[in-house]
């Protein structure tokens, strides 16, 4: 979205007032992000450097103020011990003699009182004497840095609500200035334009009446409102984009063509404007004021979900800007595949950046023109390059690590994103195997591919300019896992791959020949990369402002959508049993479609998660399956219309000139040719889902399909099933992976228990919630499994009183940390968290006397950071209790 009008400084007011404060949270979120992984290396160089181990002294003694001891060393013992003896005793306990003469004072218990006690005086007063030895300008100096950075990132981090509503507020004004909003067409007449303008200002009015309505009933609710300027920002916001669309509708722009009718009108309401309406007119005429407001605010309530969402838009613009899919395309071009076969590459390579830029269509928006052009430079026709472009983002929503799966774990105890990748790996394979076949069916001619001899030293002439590239996305990902402790994995990827696109793009830039970027291609794609680092960054920077603001409002109104349908009781009507899980599946299945074609899959999988779920729940559908199923239909929703997210985001892409044309030429063709970019992926898709929703039922009825579950059945799956637990519950053997508090601050909707309950491998290892009360351990592997189940509660709960007393008085840590130093260096790490959820499986107890130890898989997920490893610890045994006195992650 290039942006235009009077400049300062080489800047627009609109890139002032807008974009560069939105750049700013763009980056203020990826210190959120990083704030954790940069703190713990600080504390560690802080160890080193101002430590002094020899001593006593630990970096956490030098962080905050050294207060001089109050206690007063007693140099004479005897002489202390005569005056308390000598001393009257107060009687503080108001029974006078009723109990008799109160027993004199025992001189030895005096001393030894008094002995202890100068003792702890003598070491406050040397520890005291050798820090303030210790505080140096330097040390002050990085303890200030050090401290700094700690409240900065928990701040952002405790305020990631806030921010995200900042970020979206600015980026929202700025898609409705430039008229960005997704629409089914865009306006080509004053009548198109007044309509889709209108519609956003109506919309608008709703919500601001709405968050009016909704700040009344919580400011008179008697109860402290946590965070009362959101609802001024809500208010603000609406009232803004009302006052624009106003001022739109009253004067168009004069390049627009006169009359126009009124069905072309409609289609040229933005999404966001057509939900909006909708769901306004179904509260207000309910009597439910704020009910709009409500469900917009819940994308507040998943603040994770979609800041992250927001930088992978910002990762799939930069991606843009830059080379990289040229150089990709090099590599393919001397081989002169068929359309139907480089299609099918395009889709297999397209499908990990989806997954990797939140599975949201921006892969489309980055790379679509030029998929786009190389199938048509192949031989494919435009309706069948349409048609690659618009799935060229839609096969990768079952990869990690993509956000949409992200979310379903979050809100879906009975399931985990391990397990949902894994699956998604085959049913990826599935669909994209899938339109290999269709398209070679439909194939017009046979393609003449280059021999192997001649294209295979052209092809690997062209991998030495990609080589680079791969190196410095290793040495950025090998820099986080080795520099700040942290995988590239769905956690850390919205943090990681804005970095790794920032640094390929700045690359690029330095090495791309001038005057070799720009211009429009014979096939209409028109190129916008900028030459220069710093104009190509804020382009994609302006770019990613516009989509965020587009996206993110639309999946706003997809949560009041939602909610429209929620309230209106549809979902009740819906049988909650079925003769059989064939039937119950069909349902759901159909269901799902119907969903994915008007909702965008964000808000219709917090819809799914508590009212269609249970259903298939109930009804004997794994939770897996019926998933997998769910995000099988979304793929298919992104494709079908009315909605068709990718469709429209292909034609925003290609322009609609090239889109005429792809219409225009096959007018007197047959059914399937005049509608190919639709009928293709439709049936690629559809195919998909009925293989993917029957598929599984049918291993389980079938003895003879049986041995193909268990082919891509997961190791783990085997030891441990997933089963619904409540949110405080600490993780052990065999439970679902927890809810992201951070994500989902609110509690999740209630799901109904399976009608047959889910075997599990460890029932005895089940934990319970961290209010129940353990049962008394019958033997000494007991004893260790209800220890771990204590730990992992407290972890969870971030109680460090009782996380820390887990722990033997003599434990040292595996880097050599000896405690206290080690627990303050815990306590700062676990108190700085908004959310910790703790996951132990696979545990494996030997015991020999009193000494134990517990082998197990631990998954750690907190609001900031995502890993699981293997973990090894040893317990001893201590006045009865077993304490861990060391303990290995690998």
């Amino acid at each position: 979205m290039e942006t235009t009008g009077r400049r300062l400084l080489g800047r627009t007011v609109s890139e002032w007032f807008f974009g560069l404060p939105i750049i700013g949270l763009l980056i203020f979120t990826l210190i959120i992000g990083t704030g954790e992984m940069v703190h713990g290396q600080l504390l560690k160089i802080g160890e080193s450097m101002f430590g002094v181990p020899e001593q006593g002294i630990q970096y956490f003694m030098l962080r905050g103020d050294n207060p001089q001891p109050t206690c007063t060393l007693v140099t004479d013992i005897d002489a202390e011990v005569a005056r308390q003896m000598a001393a009257p005793k107060a009687d503080d306990s108001g029974l006078g003699d009723l109990m008799g003469e109160m027993a004199p004072a025992n001189p030895d218990e005096i001393r030894e009182a008094v002995v202890a006690a100068n003792k702890l005086c003598q070491e406050e007063t040397d520890r005291y004497t050798k820090v303030a030895k210790l505080m140096t300008g330097k040390l002050k100096t990085f303890t200030s840095v050090e401290t700094g950075f700690f409240d900065l990132f928990k701040t952002g981090t405790e305020n990631r609500p806030l921010v995200l509503l900042i970020m979206v507020a600015l980026a929202a004004v700025i898609t409705t200035v430039g008229v960005h909003h997704v629409v089914i067409r865009p306006p080509l007449t004053v009548l198109d334009y007044r309509f889709g303008t209108g519609a956003i200002g109506i919309a608008s009015i709703f919500g601001a009446i709405s968050s009016v309505a909704y700040y009344n009933i919580s400011a008179n609710a008697g109860v402290k409102m946590e965070h009362p300027i959101t609802h001024f920002i809500w208010i603000a916001l609406f009232v803004t984009l009302a006052g624009i669309s106003l001022k739109q509708v009253l004067r168009p722009p004069t390049h627009l063509k006169k009359g126009g009718t009124v069905f072309s009108a409609m289609l040229s309401v933005p999404l966001f404007g057509m939900m909006g309406i909708v769901a306004g007119v179904y509260f207000f005429t309910h009597g439910n004021w704020p009910g709009l407001a409500i469900y917009v605010n819940q994308l507040l309530e998943l603040p994770s979900i979609f800041l992250s969402l927001a930088l992978y838009i910002w990762a799939g613009m930069l991606l843009k800007q830059s080379r990289i899919v040229d150089l990709f395309m090099n590599i393919l071009r001397p081989w002169k595949l068929s359309p139907e076969l480089l299609t099918y590459i395009i889709l297999l390579a397209a499908a990990l950046p989806t997954a990797y830029t939140g599975a949201s269509g921006i892969f489309v928006i980055a790379a679509g023109g030029i998929v786009y052009n190389e199938v048509r430079a192949a031989g494919g026709t435009r309706q069948f390059a349409l048609a690659a472009t618009a799935m060229s983002g839609s096969l990768g929503v079952v990869l990690r690590p993509c956000l949409l799966v992200v979310l379903i774990a979050a809100l879906n105890k009975q399931v985990t994103s391990s397990a949902l990748y894994h699956y998604g790996f085959y049913v990826f394979l599935l669909t994209s195997t899938l339109f290999f076949i269709f398209s070679q069916l439909t194939r017009r001619k046979k393609a003449a591919v280059e021999r192997p001899l001649v294209a295979l030293p052209k092809m690997m002439r062209e991998i030495v300019p990609v080589l680079p590239y791969v190196a410095l996305v290793m040495a950025v990902v090998l820099g986080y896992k080795y520099l700040l402790d942290t995988e590239l994995n769905e956690s850390s990827a919205p943090v990681i791959m804005p970095a790794i696109m920032f640094i390929l793009l700045v690359f690029d830039k330095l090495r791309t020949p001038k005057g070799s970027l720009g211009g429009v291609s014979e096939h209409g794609h028109v190129d916008d990369r900028k030459e220069g680092v710093e104009p190509a960054i804020r382009f994609a920077t302006s770019e990613a402002v516009g989509h965020i603001g587009a996206l993110i409002m639309l999946m706003a109104l997809s949560l009041a959508i939602g909610g429209v349908v929620e309230r209106s009781g549809i979902m009740d009507l819906a049988p909650k049993t079925f003769s059989n899980a064939w039937t119950a599946m069909t349902f759901l299945m159909i269901t799902k479609v119907i969903l994915g074609m008007v909702m965008d899959p964000f808000g219709a999988v917090i819809l799914v998660s508590g009212t269609l779920a249970p259903i298939a729940y109930n009804n004997g559908i794994d939770p897996l399956h019926f998933w997998m199923m769910v995000l099988v239909a979304f793929e298919l929703g992104y494709l079908m219309p009315p909605v068709a997210l990718n469709q429209l985001l292909t034609r925003l892409v290609i322009g609609d000139d090239e889109v005429r044309k792809a219409d225009n030429e096959v007018k007197r063709k047959s059914f399937y040719w005049r509608y190919e970019r639709w009928i293709l992926p439709t049936v690629v898709m559809t195919v998909g889902m009925l293989i993917t929703a029957y598929g599984p039922l049918a291993v389980q009825k079938f003895e003879v399909l049986k041995p193909l579950a268990h082919l891509i059945r997961p190791a783990e799956h085997d030891a441990a099933e997933p089963v619904p637990v409540s949110e405080n519950q600490p993780a052990a053997a065999g439970v679902a992976e927890p809810v992201d508090a951070a994500a989902l601050p609110v509690e999740p909707q209630p799901v109904e228990a399976p009608s047959e309950p889910i075997p599990t491998a460890e029932p005895a290892a089940l934990s319970l919630p961290a209010s129940a009360a353990l049962p008394a351990a019958a033997d000494p592997a007991g004893e260790i499994d209800e220890a771990l189940m204590t730990w992992a509660t407290a972890w969870s709960n971030r109680d460090v009183g009782a996380y820390l007393a887990a722990y033997s008085p003599d434990f040292v840590s595996a880097k050599g940390v000896k405690r206290p130093a080690w627990d303050s260096e815990r306590k700062q790490k676990i108190e700085s968290k908004q959310s910790i959820s703790i996951r132990l499986k696979n545990t494996h107890i030997e015991v020999q006397g009193d000494t134990a130890t517990a082998e197990f898989i631990q998954e750690y997920q907190s609001d900031v950071l995502k890993e699981t490893s293997k973990k090894r610890v040893t317990f001893v045994r201590k006045n009865g209790a077993w304490l861990i006195a060391k303990e290995d992650s690998r």
